[in-house]
């Protein structure tokens, strides 16, 4: 009872403290607000949902953010196309998740989840109606799996990851393990995952993998093509620098100004801000050109670097790169490698936050990727990549050949769904 007394109090002390904040910061705003009158807009559309048909069925998938979201993107189509009779309702914790996939077209009802206080996950547990919920990858809150169990509604988490510093694996850890035990099943990531559980008498877990995997494989099948990139290239060897921040283009800058070889350089941002690429621009001694400006240039073969200054291209953007350098390394974790490992090209990043990912650790192992210190080493290892095609391409085959390995987690969690649903 103490222990639940203080798992409240903390999501209410959390609130109480993104309220505070919300004037002043964009992200806590949107959370806040995106939360007002929320259970108002759930009773509505259960309303509306019931008129339409009263025997519907719902599946709840809830996602962190925009990274779960794209693990669970294969899962939520897949279901949706066997069990077309369902309703589809889509939940996000964070604005990043949800700000940018409100008008996802796989889900029929997309909303921010309530915060988790017993009365919140009650209420929205008796709304929303589920038949089957699913959690992916790090989502364990107590009080929205407690009322799913006293519903007897099935739960299924996936493309779940577990590691021994985690507080599931502590000897005080007692509260959080119960957690574990009110999935109906768990699909891990990895073998290592899987001894975990076992080790705390979780036995109802299957080894299924990552299914960012076939994400990547669906977006390399359905790639858009861009005229304007192409042409941009035009006949160049292209480097994408993926998911961008400042600390990324402080060793990136020197490398664009200092080689003269004739590869052409992309810059995707990781947050578009016009203000920080007009300063990234001013600090190249080569031509730039936004994306957004392209189609009042006539000489576009001409420019050296092209700044993208929208969101969702990036992943079609990869097809037309030799090389990869992914953002976010060089602080608080490396942004998504898998997009441009599946296109096939070497990866670079930054050493110092990346170990924590299995598939950066794997990559590097097999020589496909390549973390770097500073400009001086990523100089070193790109020339030598560039001198030596046969080096490059067979980095770039390590890296296609990766994603291929390991497609298939989909059909795995699938499988189990099955079962539960037939149950």
């Amino acid at each position: 009872m103490l222990l639940d007394f203080l798992y409240n109090l903390s999501i209410y002390i959390y609130v109480g403290l993104l309220k505070l904040i919300a004037p002043f910061n964009k992200k806590a705003k949107l959370w806040v607000e995106g939360r007002n009158n929320l259970f108002n807009k759930l009773k509505s559309d259960a309303e509306r949902r019931q008129l339409r048909s009263r025997s519907a069925k719902v599946a709840w998938f809830h996602c962190a953010s925009l990274g779960e979201f794209e693990q669970g993107r294969p899962v939520i189509e897949a279901f949706r196309k066997q069990y077309p009779e369902y309703k589809i309702v889509l939940t996000f914790f964070s604005p990043s998740g949800y700000e940018i996939r409100k008008n996802y077209s796989g889900a029929d009802y997309i909303y921010y989840l309530p915060t988790d206080t017993p009365e919140n996950a009650k209420d929205f547990v008796k709304i929303v109606d589920p038949d089957i919920a699913f959690f992916v990858k790090y989502e364990f809150w107590k009080n929205y799996l407690t009322q799913l169990n006293k519903c007897k509604i099935p739960v299924i988490s996936f493309s779940a990851i577990f590691r021994p510093n985690q507080i599931f694996f502590k000897f005080y850890g007692g509260f959080y393990r119960d957690l574990l035990h009110q999935f109906n099943h768990i699909l891990v990531q990895n073998e290592s995952s899987l001894e975990l559980l076992k080790s705390i008498d979780i036995d109802n877990a299957t080894l299924a993998g990552d299914t960012r995997f076939d994400r990547v494989k669906q977006i390399v099948d359905n790639k858009k093509d861009i005229p304007v990139v192409a042409q941009f290239k035009d006949g160049h060897q292209i480097f994408i620098i993926g998911s961008a921040w400042q600390t990324d283009m402080d060793v990136l800058i020197p490398l664009i100004n200092e080689l003269k070889d004739g590869t052409k350089f992309i810059v995707a941002p990781h947050e578009i801000h016009d203000a920080e690429i007009e300063i990234w621009r001013n600090q190249l001694t080569v031509k730039s050109v936004l994306f957004s400006d392209t189609d009042e240039v006539k000489d576009l073969e001409s420019y050296d670097v092209l700044f993208i200054d929208n969101i969702g291209m990036l992943s079609s953007l990869y097809q037309y790169a030799e090389y990869a350098f992914i953002g976010g390394s060089f602080g608080k974790g490396l942004h998504n490698i898998l997009e441009a490992a599946t296109f096939g090209m070497p990866i670079f990043f930054g050493n110092q936050s990346y170990q924590k990912f299995q598939e950066a650790n794997d990559l590097v192992q097999l020589g496909g990727a390549f973390p770097v210190e500073n400009m001086e080493e990523l100089k070193t290892l790109y020339q030598g990549l560039k001198a030596n095609e046969k080096k490059r391409t067979k980095a770039a085959e390590i890296c296609s050949n990766y994603v291929l390995d390991n497609v298939g987690a989909t059909q795995k969690i699938m499988e189990v769904v099955e079962s539960v649903v037939k149950k």
